[in-house]
């Protein structure tokens, strides 16, 4: 089951869902509208190297083939609901895509998310605009297991934290 907007204001109130800082007008039918962190990671020199960037009020182009770090400005999370960061398709349309591989949030998990910010053409992107959308659904038992991975409690964009990964990577 997802929840309605009605239902998602509701939860916060509650204490169910976690949005801060929460917006009414950023409410939708069955999601919310979360916005851009004014910080970006963006490619450096070398392997899985970044830079920190503060995006600067006129914005920042993003070029094709190359992905850029960046975060939720909203801390989002929930205890009792899975969270799913999806697009906007206003977004979608301009050639944006916020998050390929990375749009489930377990349980537990509260976080500012990282977005993975790629682009198939030149456009510019905006500090605080809307970007993309959470959606949160009810699983179908309770769980007592929450998470809390090397990914929990981020406050800004996050580059990769698996060793493993990391590691084969450096080597090829």
């Amino acid at each position: 089951m997802i929840l309605t907007g009605p239902a998602i204001k509701t939860a916060v109130k509650r204490g169910h869902v976690f949005i801060e800082p929460f917006d009414e007008d950023s409410l939708n039918p069955n999601s919310y509208n979360y916005h851009l962190s004014p910080r970006l990671l963006v490619p450096a020199r070398g392997k899985m190297r970044w830079r920190k960037f503060e995006i600067p009020s006129e914005g920042y182009v993003l070029e094709p083939g190359k992905v850029c770090l960046g975060a939720t400005l909203e801390q989002i999370g929930s205890n009792r609901f899975v969270t799913l960061l999806l697009g906007r398709s206003s977004i979608g349309r301009l050639g944006i895509f916020l998050n390929v591989t990375a749009d489930l949030g377990h349980l537990g998990s509260r976080s500012n998310w990282t977005l993975e910010l790629t682009a198939v053409q030149r456009v510019r992107i905006y500090p605080r605009m809307k970007i993309g959308q959470v959606s949160f659904w009810l699983t179908d038992e309770a769980s007592s297991h929450l998470y809390g991975g090397r990914y929990h409690g981020d406050s800004r964009p996050v580059a990769n934290r698996d060793r493993r990964i990391l590691r084969r990577t450096r080597r090829s």
